[in-house]
């Protein structure tokens, strides 16, 4: 790429921020002046780039039309307050909090032609985590053996909620391990050698707002015709990486051989091999690539596709994924 483009990171301070800054150096990518961003105690800290210490400015007040593209990675709230005034600004945005509705969700290995159907400024979002990292794997898959539905049991780490989850999950161990009295915090009981239901509190018919974010932005990323998605989200007592167990109901029996020959000759997915497994520990977590294991067909229905996803949520389900979708649009589009 010879182009340059001066861009913000906004959330430059957040668990995901700060990794999107930091591939952003291993990348290489194209930037001409870097202006880091984030709101309250975390402005003025300092991140390291490219030799550097670059201190994080306050949002507040910061004139978008410095820059020609923006990523936003500090949640709801921020997307939903300023993301409209970078746009108005004429800077593109990438969103990573899933809240702006109208944002096209991109994940680059799945369709990434679908850029070409927007305009500048661009309002485009990286999907859920575990939606991006799905998404990857079915991309090869979508048109044979002809996808109708997709189960996802998602065990999401705690990172999920960003840098707060993380420290209340070594608190509540540390008090634990220490024999003293649990006080649950972010989370509305133990979460610390346990296993939650849900992340965050249920809406229409039971279900959580991430869980209908995921299956709405699997029907819009993977644009097959007719498909229907079913997602149960859990919160596992880890730290970085989500665990995918996913079953597939397709429109003719599975051949286990030709799905491990589409999968293997895909970059960026790495296919473990029969009678072995992935792990987000062992495997995926700080690698650019999904791994995925135990490739099989239903038990009852030969129609019927299974298989396991381990993926870093935090690199590769969002900062990657963020990086990708602006390297498209200063190749193609800007």
């Amino acid at each position: 790429m010879s182009k340059t483009l001066d861009i913000a990171v906004i959330g430059a301070t957040g668990t995901v921020g700060e990794t999107l800054v930091q591939l952003l150096e291993e990348r290489e990518f194209p930037l001409g002046s870097l202006h880091l961003l984030a709101g309250g105690d975390s402005a003025g800290q300092s991140v390291p780039f490219r030799g550097k210490n670059l201190r994080v400015r306050e949002l507040d007040g910061f004139d978008f039309s410095q820059v020609r593209l923006a990523f936003f990675a500090a949640g709801e709230e921020v997307s939903r307050q300023y993301a409209a005034k970078a746009q108005a600004a004429g800077c593109s945005v990438i969103d990573l909090s899933g809240t702006l509705e109208q944002a096209l969700p991109v994940v680059p290995e799945a369709n990434a032609e679908a850029l070409a159907g927007a305009s500048a400024p661009y309002l485009l979002s990286s999907p859920a985590p575990a939606a991006t990292a799905l998404a990857a794997v079915l991309a090869p898959l979508r048109d044979r053996p002809g996808l109708r539905k997709i189960t996802l049991n998602a065990v999401l780490a705690v990172s999920t909620l960003g840098r707060a989850g993380v420290s209340e999950l070594a608190r509540q161990t540390t008090e634990l391990l220490n024999m003293r009295p649990l006080e649950p915090q972010l989370f509305d009981r133990q979460v610390a050698f346990n296993l939650l239901a849900r992340v965050g509190e249920s809406g229409e018919g039971g279900h959580a707002r991430l869980e209908r974010r995921m299956a709405d932005e699997l029907k819009r990323v993977l644009g097959v015709s007719g498909l229907k998605v079913a997602v149960t989200c859990c919160v596992a007592p880890v730290f970085f990486g989500d665990s995918l167990a996913v079953s597939l109901e397709t429109a003719e029996a599975v051949d286990i051989k030709e799905v491990a020959a589409l999968l293997g000759r895909q970059a960026g997915i790495e296919l473990v091999e029969e009678g072995d497994y992935p792990t987000v520990v062992g495997d995926a977590v700080g690698q650019d690539e999904l791994y995925v294991g135990r490739l099989r067909a239903g038990l009852d229905d030969p129609a019927e596709l299974n298989l396991w996803i381990a993926s870093d949520n935090v690199r590769k389900g969002s900062a990657l994924n963020a990086v990708q979708i602006g390297e498209l649009l200063i190749k193609h589009y800007l």
